[in-house]
């Protein structure tokens, strides 16, 4: 499964300088920044609870951020006592509660930078007040409040996981007795789960765990699992089975997305000096708008597989980065286009031009997603996206990883 590596001349003294950069840009202390969120009676503030002990257990230390919402309707607030002008006064001063008390967790954590993990746990994010007002109340409320979208979706925090309400799959557990800010029926807090899980398609660390699950512990064992994953440290095998899961699309009906984002992908593979890693830097933007990520995939034997850190960087750190851009592989361009269908976040890439030698001028295009059914097993043909034709399922095929499509042909 491990690709080959071509020849690879000799770095220059500073290029191996950037070199050395990259494990201390990867494996230094992290102060990692989580949005939980989810539905109502989705198990969320429990899971918050067992995700922190799980993680002061292997020695990080974590914050809990307080849902905003609930701190402030415990006050006695009711939506019904309140007029039109009243509500939109109210959802704006909670978007900036919820912003300032992230702030302090978040300037507190960073004076422990280089001392210690931190691992800080926000319950809801900044996009989850945009599900209780219009879309144009909300695009007000960021202007009036100077914040700009793309910062709050895309780079705020470093990943995003929406918990699904038990109104979904679950329904026999439905109660909100453990929450008296709460009073959702079964329908309202189907819509409600469906609108916040919305706030997040474009985020490009989202995932969604559902109630197909045997219990609640295995539901918060995801979670785990799933946070582990995206940082890069053992889980012990919380959660056996997730995995991503990638097909080739033979077309596409581009006018039925329904709701989604869209963005554009740059990779850039990096020098390796080490045949078992692959290292690569990415930049996304939408709307001229960047983030930027590097990426270390490492090969393990004994599983045939790949282990994967990735790490958010600036600007300034990505810059540096490309001075060692591997030239015997090409850049990779896409565009993405992430949607939720069911209960399954996708991604959609369409390869654009200049194409990677591999594709050999043919405008590949990828759906990608996370889930718990096994690679061989047909996924439902209703959680599959009904606007695109599947040629054939490519989990796991070199073939068509991004790697292998770079490389430029020996001469």
């Amino acid at each position: 499964m491990m690709a080959s590596t071509s020849a690879q001349p000799p770095l220059e003294e500073e290029d191996q300088y950037f070199l050395q950069s990259i494990p201390l840009l990867l494996f230094q202390f992290r102060i990692y920044k989580l949005a939980l969120t989810g539905g109502p009676c989705s198990g969320k503030t429990t899971a918050l609870k067992k995700l922190a002990s799980f993680f002061r257990n292997l020695g990080w230390l974590v914050y809990t951020v307080a849902e905003a919402a609930t701190v402030l309707l415990g006050g006695g607030i009711k939506f019904s006592d309140l007029g039109e002008d009243q509500v939109y006064g109210f959802q704006q001063d909670l978007l900036a509660t919820m912003l300032q008390i992230e702030r302090t967790y978040f300037r507190l954590a960073d004076s422990f930078k280089n001392k210690t993990n931190v691992l800080i746990i926000c319950d809801r994010g900044a996009m989850d007040p945009s599900a209780y007002c219009s879309t144009d109340d909300w695009i007000n409320m960021l202007d009036e409040l100077k914040l700009n979208q793309v910062d709050l979706l895309s780079s705020r925090y470093d990943q995003v996981v929406h918990l699904v309400t038990a109104a979904i799959g679950a329904e026999d557990h439905y109660t909100l007795e453990n929450n008296e800010a709460r009073n959702e029926n079964l329908q309202h807090a189907v819509d409600l789960d469906r609108k916040t899980r919305s706030c997040w398609i474009g985020h490009p660390n989202f995932s969604i765990i559902d109630n197909n699950v045997a219990s609640f512990d295995e539901k918060v064992n995801k979670l785990i699992q799933i946070v582990c994953d995206r940082i890069g440290i053992p889980s012990h095998g919380v959660a056996e089975g997730s995995m991503k899961r990638k097909w080739l699309v033979e077309n596409v009906d581009w006018n039925n997305f329904g709701v989604f984002e869209e963005f554009e992908i740059e990779h850039f593979y990096l020098v390796s000096t080490d045949a078992k890693v692959q290292q690569r830097v990415r930049r996304r933007t939408q709307n001229g708008h960047c983030t930027f990520t590097l990426t270390s995939r490492e090969y393990q034997k004994t599983s045939d597989d790949y282990t994967e850190t990735r790490k958010n960087m600036n600007k300034e750190e990505f810059n540096t980065l490309l001075k060692i851009k591997d030239n015997a592989r090409s850049s990779i361009f896409k565009n993405r286009r992430c949607f939720i269908h069911g209960s399954l976040y996708f991604k959609l890439d369409a390869y654009s031009d200049p194409f990677p030698p591999k594709a050999n001028g043919i405008p590949l295009v990828f759906l990608e997603t996370l889930t718990t059914v096994p690679r061989g097993t047909e996924i439902a043909e209703e959680l599959m996206p009904p606007f695109l034709e599947i040629r054939k399922e490519i989990t796991g095929d070199p073939q068509y990883s991004m790697h292998s499509l770079s490389e430029y042909p020996e001469e």
